[in-house]
């Protein structure tokens, strides 16, 4: 059995993570399904508690996130739509079609490439981060992320790739 005081550590060094998994899963699922989806990983992070490495806490329940909603998308049968926090500056109708661009590009790759671009693009997790909440090791991780970002490449038009006429 674990050293670490249950509710205390619990609540000092896991819980604090709540808003972080929140915001992951409002980027992923129905914004309806968030709380219920983080409250499993929670749940799960409890009764786990041994398991969950003191020094990778985050990473760890990222990875725990990416499998409790990969659960619920099979339950669900589709991929919910990708949300994109955009800049305020930029034109109503460019952004528009800059975001369906984007969306049916990410939607054109692989699940595990668009959960490791969005890991490291939203959650802005990179190396060892990126590695643990993948559940391999970092240069694994690096490579990975090489991967799914020459994918995107490939899949995303000529005019998004250039900067092309806006």
């Amino acid at each position: 059995m674990d050293q670490r005081p249950d509710g205390a550590w619990f609540t000092s060094e896991v819980a604090t993570h709540l808003d972080t998994v929140y915001r992951y899963f409002v980027r992923r699922a129905a914004r309806q399904d968030a709380d219920d989806l983080a409250a499993e990983v929670f749940a799960i992070a409890w009764r786990r508690r041994d398991d969950v490495p003191g020094e990778a806490i985050l990473p760890w329940l990222y990875r725990t996130a990416g499998y409790v909603l990969a659960n619920h998308r099979r339950k669900v049968h589709g991929i919910p739509p990708i949300v994109l926090v955009e800049p305020v500056e930029a034109d109503h109708a460019q952004r528009i079609a800059d975001r369906d661009e984007l969306t049916r590009a990410l939607a054109e790759l692989s699940e595990r490439d668009r959960d490791i671009l969005l890991l490291h693009a939203w959650e802005g997790l990179d190396g060892t981060e990126l590695a643990d909440a993948l559940g391999i090791s970092r240069s694994g991780a690096q490579a990975a992320l090489s991967r799914a970002r020459a994918r995107l490449r490939d899949v995303w038009t000529p005019s998004m790739q250039d900067g092309g006429p806006r």
